[in-house]
């Protein structure tokens, strides 16, 4: 460990209150960075001058960058894919409640933003760390598990007829994501509006067709 690490460690004793409005600029500012930068070319030297705190004040709130990268992660999901989305609202027939959630999360994997983290997740330096596995967890595991208890509400309501729910909720984005969703990160120009429409609502209807009760 790092002299600087230590230091912070021990400033990061138990029970010690940690200031809410730096922690969250920390966030904010880890969050444009590693996006615009990539998680090599940020420093948490860095991170800290443009958020306005001491180094000792980034490692008390988040304890190491792979940390601070996967609270990046999951606080760009939260904000983008908010729990609400995954609300079951029996109030609404199923093919409409699956495609809102469908257009928010294509809306948001296809964002400038959101590709360039994938490519960032996939170069060889970041396959010989921890963080994709972090990002996982935090970001595509998290909507996954939200998205499982949707279609367990639905499931009981009569409406799908699922033996393995966290498989089909796997699927239903593997199937949003898709060929556009390749081509973005591939950089084979931008989608349009109507291309991604048709896209997200061929996707609903094949999963509809695999799981809808008949």
């Amino acid at each position: 460990m790092s002299s600087s690490r230590a230091k912070a460690s021990k400033s990061a004793a138990p029970g010690r209150p940690k200031d809410a409005g730096k922690g969250a600029a920390i966030l904010e500012t880890a969050k444009r960075l590693f996006l615009s930068q990539g998680y090599e070319g940020v420093s948490m030297d860095q991170i800290a001058a443009e958020a306005g705190v001491s180094k000792l004040t980034v490692y008390s709130h988040f304890g190491d960058k792979e940390t601070l990268f996967a609270a990046a992660a999951k606080a760009y999901c939260d904000q983008q894919l908010p729990t609400s989305l995954f609300e079951p609202r029996p109030d609404l027939p199923l093919r409409e409640r699956l495609l809102q959630v469908a257009r928010v999360f294509f809306a948001m994997v296809a964002s400038p933003e959101a590709v360039a983290g994938q490519r960032m997740l996939s170069t060889p330096q970041m396959a010989e760390t921890s963080v994709p596995r972090m990002f996982w967890d935090a970001g595509p595991q998290r909507v996954q598990d939200a998205f499982a208890e949707l279609l367990r509400a639905r499931v009981a309501a009569g409406q799908l007829q699922i033996d393995d729910v966290p498989r089909a909720a796997a699927q239903f984005f593997a199937l949003l994501k898709g060929e556009p969703h390749a081509k973005l990160v591939f950089g084979c120009g931008p989608l349009g509006d109507e291309e991604a429409e048709a896209h997200v609502r061929a996707s609903v209807a094949m999963f509809l067709r695999a799981y809808a009760t008949r």
